[in-house]
């Protein structure tokens, strides 16, 4: 029988002032999203454009997304490790100069293959800075709170990806798809705020402290020990976690990494007009986000997802197929908030999924995973495109399966999923 996290009581719902006491933190994991956000969909913007630098087509760009996937996976398992074992804050800032660099080196590439290999590590950076400010994030703030500090989190991304979109209506006209890229050195800076505003994560220091006290009088052997953590991380809890980041990842990449391609090549605007599109989209997305982090602390986070899921199903037709401007608009704003909006609940909703002494590795084995499931839609919608009439329509696929599989994921609570 289905069951959502629990509601909690109506003392017990928080506002976003009460986040204010822990500013620094959720803005610095705000920041490091927004950042990570800008320089991933710069590549989205400008696929038209190095295609044809490179003389290659969009099915063969798909190789790059799906290195830039297999990085993430590399970045969020082991910056998850990083994180579990050096602390949440040290990985966090390794993970902002990693993936920094490696955007402003895209825009140095001449080739497919110095592209794939730059986006793989690109992608390592990218997926360890996720991995490390969710878990610093979520295990700083108390537990009423958790939703509605994911929420704002998350909606970084939209913040970002609108400023992507103004970046490239004002800067591909004129100066070319490399400066997109060159810009996205600037993240660095975030690492001075983060030195000296931002606390390590309290429960990691707790569980450092009972580790010390744990080895002093320890008589089970290193074996013994690692198979005792490995049945009590890898259960039902963290198997659900896994598999609805696979197929939500897939489902948000078919229905956006190809948004921007689809509004050049398909409805023939110009980068100044697609602006508003993309504008209107992570303007819902941020509407959504924290609409649905308030919703999440009156009527459970499961029951949440579920509605926000099928709004993407019964919205995703107008919103890549539409012809009226008007429509194309009007979806833009409404799918940005259904399938952005489910992702405001993420970080809590893996997080309650692993126990405290592995939650960064879990949090990041999951989002690994989903990474996969990015690539594959990156490969995948563009080769299924002249098989199925146009990108539009492979993309609509892609997302129908992809949601219909992450809603049915969501429809149980198995045994090991806590409250911390």
């Amino acid at each position: 029988m289905p069951v959502s996290a629990s509601s909690p009581s109506p003392d017990d719902r928080p506002g976003f002032s009460a986040l204010l006491p822990y500013w620094q933190v959720t803005l610095a994991a705000f920041s490091g999203w927004f950042l990570d956000a800008f320089d991933q969909t710069a590549l989205m913007f400008t696929l038209p454009d190095i295609a044809r630098d490179f003389g290659c087509t969009l099915a063969a760009l798909g190789s790059v997304f799906l290195a830039q996937a297999l990085g993430r996976a590399v970045g969020n398992t082991g910056w998850g490790w990083l994180s579990d074992r050096f602390g949440r804050k040290p990985a966090f800032t390794l993970g902002i100069l990693f993936f920094a660099l490696f955007a402003a080196l895209t825009g140095t590439t001449h080739s497919i293959t110095m592209l794939v290999i730059i986006q793989f590590l690109f992608g390592i950076g990218f997926g360890g800075e996720w991995t490390a400010s969710a878990t610093l994030l979520m295990e700083s703030v108390p537990g009423p709170l958790r939703p509605l500090a994911s929420a704002t989190m998350m909606s970084g991304y939209e913040v970002g990806y609108m400023a992507a979109a103004g970046a490239q209506a004002l800067i591909l006209p004129h100066y070319g798809w490399r400066i997109m890229f060159f810009i996205g050195l600037l993240p660095a800076l975030l690492i001075i705020f983060i030195r000296f505003r931002v606390k390590e994560s309290p429960l990691w220091l707790a569980a450092q402290e009972e580790k010390k006290k744990q080895q002093t009088g320890r008589t089970e052997t290193p074996a013994g020990s690692f198979w005792k953590t490995a049945r009590q991380f890898w259960n039902g809890a963290a198997s659900q976690a896994i598999a609805f980041m696979c197929f939500l990842e897939f489902q948000k990449a078919a229905l956006y990494t190809f948004y921007p391609t689809i509004l050049r090549d398909s409805h023939h605007l110009s980068p100044q007009l697609i602006f508003w599109p993309v504008a209107l989209y992570c303007l819902g997305s941020l509407t959504g986000k924290i609409l649905c982090g308030a919703l999440a602390t009156r009527f459970g986070e499961g029951i949440v997802m579920r509605a926000a899921l099928i709004g993407v199903m019964l919205l995703i037709v107008p919103f890549l197929n539409a012809g009226p401007w008007a429509i194309l608009l009007a979806s833009a704003f409404f799918v940005g908030a259904a399938a952005s909006g489910v992702y405001a609940l993420v970080p809590h909703y893996l997080s309650q999924r692993f126990p405290d002494a592995g939650r960064s590795a879990g949090m990041g084995t999951s989002y690994a995973v989903g990474s996969l499931g990015q690539g594959v839609a990156g490969r995948l919608v563009p080769s299924l495109a002249p098989l199925v009439a146009g990108l539009p329509i492979a993309a609509t696929l892609c997302v129908l399966s992809g949601t219909l599989i992450s809603i049915g994921v969501t429809l149980f609570r198995p045994k090991g999923v806590q409250d911390f």
